[in-house]
């Protein structure tokens, strides 16, 4: 299969990722939505259901979602909500809603009363210190609630086995998913900001085996081209997500290539693999424990300005001229480390842009104006 038609079956599936969960429950499976993020979807696979991402929608307007939260909360988990009220994800047996940031917090109690009577909604905390023991064995017990709302409605018991298998398949993804980054970071000239993008978040969409087999069949066909001249510009991205083709597209448009990121949605949680033997509960609560340089994850360290050197070292890595970053509106947490990210880059004469974004955007003239600005200073 070409490289052409590979692409094009990952931007069907991102384009249009709800269609899938009616093939799923043709097949006979139940479907479990998940927000975002760090969600312990190995639980899910291993219920023998699917684990079906939702990150909001770039093409639906926020109408019925008002009447249950604030317009200052971000539009991926309004949009989230919308697409639970007005019948998108009907499909959906279950939802778990992670509270790692200040919008899913109270988002998730929003969710269960909006979805009362209709649809199991199973709330999951993280704790702030996931690192200590204690830390640790919060995190297992919030997975092992989680379990056992997903026995309820799967209606199989959740074994050991079935677990670490579900850990072995998740591992295989996140490294076919690493190996595509760099492997599309040294060929822009094939893999362009919207195919790569596509390639990414179709992930969150399909059954991980499934999408890891397509995936490493890219990879072996990307092994094989000739090395790369590209003669355009190379950045990395950082935020939450940038998933909107039509913004995506003026980066290729301006022969920008995305060669590493540092996106939510993208590479950040696929950073870090899981233990594949002994207890397999400890084994994903130490996986978040090691999770590190997330601007939504609590760190020991910040007043040493970890995660902005660790955003610097990516860049240089990576070969990347300058970091764009999509500011998610109304997030507060990207808004806070935005001067200590802003003094590292400027320290280490890196270039960066801050464009504002959310999924309710559909004139991009003024982010066109912007990053061709950009392109002109790299």
């Amino acid at each position: 299969m070409s490289i052409e038609v590979m692409l094009k079956e990952f931007a069907e599936a991102s384009a249009h990722p709800y269609r899938l969960i009616k093939e799923y429950k043709a097949q006979g499976k139940k479907v479990i939505g998940v927000l975002p993020y760090y969600a312990p979807e190995e639980l899910v696979y291993a219920a023998g259901m699917v684990p079906m991402g939702i990150w909001g929608s770039n093409s639906k307007t926020i109408s019925m979602a008002k009447e249950y939260c604030a317009t200052f909360y971000c539009t991926i988990a309004q949009l989230a909500l919308e697409m639970l009220l007005d019948g998108t994800l009907d499909d959906l047996d279950g939802l778990i809603t992670p509270t790692i940031c200040d919008t899913l917090r109270p988002m998730s109690q929003n969710f269960r009363v909006a979805m009362e009577g209709k649809l199991p909604c199973i709330f999951l905390a993280h704790p702030q210190q996931r690192k200590p023991a204690f830390g640790l064995q919060f995190t297992m017990d919030q997975y092992q609630h989680i379990k056992a709302e997903l026995e309820k409605i799967s209606g199989e018991a959740i074994t050991d086995d079935a677990l670490r298998n579900a850990i072995k398949v998740y591992n295989r993804s996140r490294a076919a998913r690493r190996e595509f980054v760099k492997l599309a970071g040294e060929h822009p000239d094939v893999i362009s900001a919207v195919n790569r993008s596509a390639v990414l978040r179709s992930a969150w969409f399909m059954l991980k085996d499934e999408h890891t087999a397509k995936v490493e069949a890219l990879n072996e066909e990307l092994k094989k081209l000739p090395v790369c001249n590209w003669k355009g510009k190379k950045v990395l991205t950082s935020g939450i997500i940038c998933d909107n083709p039509k913004l995506l597209q003026i980066f290729d448009d301006n022969q920008i290539a995305i060669v590493a990121d540092d996106v939510a949605h993208e590479s950040r949680p696929i950073r870090v693999d899981a233990a594949e033997t002994g207890d397999p509960m400890m084994a994903l609560a130490q996986q978040f424990a090691d999770q590190d340089y997330d601007v939504l994850l609590y760190d020991e360290f910040s007043n040493q300005n970890r995660r902005a050197d660790f955003v610097v070292k990516q860049i240089k890595d990576s070969g990347a001229q300058g970091l764009v970053l999509f500011m998610q509106q109304f997030c507060d947490p990207e808004e806070m480390e935005y001067p200590y990210l802003k003094k590292a880059l400027d320290e280490a004469g890196i270039p960066h842009i801050k464009l504002g974004v959310d999924q309710q955007m559909r004139d991009f003239g003024q982010a066109s104006t912007a990053i061709q600005a950009f392109a002109d200073v790299l």
